[in-house]
């Protein structure tokens, strides 16, 4: 394992579930589980904070039981999914005008170039959550990738921006903070799923990742590399459910145990013949459900579920034939049975499951194979992104990497490298800090002087030349 990359964790904050990971990339850019730990969900509806307590205590347990598998984690910061109704998307389009048109793009100019994004015009209660570059213009040329290093005077983009409610956030953020953490980042889930579940040659042919989630279905569609779209169907695993507690006339827990152990996606598929016996309450007689009716109220709300993401696919103009990858189908609802071709025959798209094993080591505990959690493992890997390409510097104190007081001592005394001008062998970190101002102030001052003496020159040449 590579000791010296840093510990990620990520919160995945389900309707569900609440689930935790942490994970370090190993010397084959690989993820190395070393810890998990879950809870379910009891403060979430449609992926929305509504209970902020019962939210926080399902944190805390989950983070117990991500301790409990690895007492030696300390976890302080945290990558977070979000998901809701609440969550909107729109597109826009940025440029500046670089002054210095000799030098080359850096990073700098794309920098400023998405931080102005985030001034745009959004509704009042709305919050912007990331600004995603989707293909760069450079003066005349056009569907750029990678800009940098280029030259050109005028560099602009398009961009996918995400937004959500400031008050559903808040209570995201209220919850994390209150079960003791600090949110590194908030990621909108399915970008993160389709992290987990995805690998280069997707992302290139064309795929729409359909995430079924508790309350909630998460769609995002990728082409050519670019993100292209994104939305949230307001119908997940929980309206499965309700809709047969309300269908058949049990109780939630029955109705969730039945879908999992006898659902089926495709009506078709389901025996005529086959009963599932539910014990009577309170002293009444058992009840006898038809699997093939418990398929015929899974089918609707799958069904309709699917025509969402027609819809979807239809208003960017997403047909068959741009889709080379398919629909790759994740989270925990895509584990019903016959899925695959209830799907495929809505659609008119071939389809398949995301595992989110195409980035994980070996040896990590089969339960993370599940697609249920995929948008966690993505977190990790979202995390991993950040670090590798510098976007945001990770915390000294992120998880277990403490940088000790003698160790940024030491980094101290290497910087001045003249320890001999120290008159104490072994000076603290106060005294070094007062030297290093004063070399400060003292360079200042020596400029200062350079340049009134260059202004006093000035004027003295150009009264010289007047006599």
């Amino acid at each position: 394992m590579n000791q010296e990359a840093p510990i990620i964790v990520g919160l995945d904050i389900g309707t569900t579930k609440i689930a935790a990971i942490a994970g370090r990339k190993n010397e084959y850019g690989k993820l190395e589980i070393l810890g998990f730990g879950k809870a379910p969900s009891f403060g979430v509806q449609h992926g929305m904070v509504l209970n902020i307590d019962q939210t926080i205590k399902a944190i805390r347990q989950a983070l117990e039981n991500c301790y409990a598998s690895n007492p030696n984690l300390e976890i302080n910061e945290v990558y977070v999914g979000i998901a809701g109704h609440h969550i909107k998307s729109l597109q826009t389009r940025g440029d500046i005008v670089r002054s210095d048109t000799e030098a080359e793009i850096s990073q700098k100019d794309i920098d400023q170039l998405i931080n102005d994004q985030y001034k745009t015009v959004i509704p009042a209660s709305d919050q912007i959550i990331d600004v995603i570059p989707q293909q760069y213009i450079v003066d005349s040329l056009q569907n750029i990738t990678y800009p940098i290093g280029m030259s050109g005077v005028k560099v602009g983009a398009n961009f996918h921006i995400i937004t959500g409610d400031k008050n559903a956030i808040r209570n995201i953020n209220r919850s994390v903070e209150k079960s003791g953490l600090k949110i590194h980042d908030l990621v909108l889930q399915p970008l993160a799923s389709a992290a987990a579940v995805m690998c280069d040659m997707d992302f290139e042919a064309g795929v729409a990742i359909v995430d079924i989630g508790g309350g909630t279905t998460d769609l995002a569609v990728f082409y050519e590399g670019i993100l292209k779209h994104t939305a949230v169907i307001p119908y997940g695993g929980e309206n499965i459910t309700n809709d047969i507690k309300n269908g058949l006339g049990v109780l939630k827990t029955q109705a969730e145990q039945m879908k999992v152990q006898f659902g089926y996606a495709l009506a078709d598929e389901a025996k005529n013949n086959a009963y599932i016996t539910i014990p009577g309450l309170r002293g009444q007689s058992p009840k006898e459900i038809s699997v093939k009716n418990l398929a015929h109220i899974i089918q609707a709300r799958m069904s309709e579920i699917m025509d969402f993401v027609v819809y979807h696919l239809k208003q960017i103009g997403m047909d068959n034939k741009m889709l080379n990858g398919g629909i790759i189908l994740t989270g925990g609802g895509s584990q019903l049975k016959h899925l695959i071709q209830l799907t495929e025959y809505t659609t008119g798209v071939s389809a398949r499951i995301g595992y989110p094993n195409e980035h994980l080591a070996s040896g990590h505990i089969d339960e993370l194979t599940k697609p249920m959690y995929a948008t966690c493992v993505g977190l990790i890997l979202k995390g991993y992104n950040d670090y590798e390409n510098d976007r945001r510097a990770l915390e000294e104190n992120y998880v277990k990497i403490n940088t000790s007081y003698l160790a940024k001592e030491q980094a101290a005394k290497a910087a001045l490298q003249d320890e001999d001008a120290w008159e104490d062998d072994e000076p603290t970190v106060e005294q070094i800090q007062e030297r290093k101002a004063k070399e400060r102030n003292a360079s200042l001052k020596t400029f200062l002087d350079r340049m009134k003496t260059k202004i006093i020159d000035m004027f003295t040449e150009e009264e010289d030349a007047k006599l």
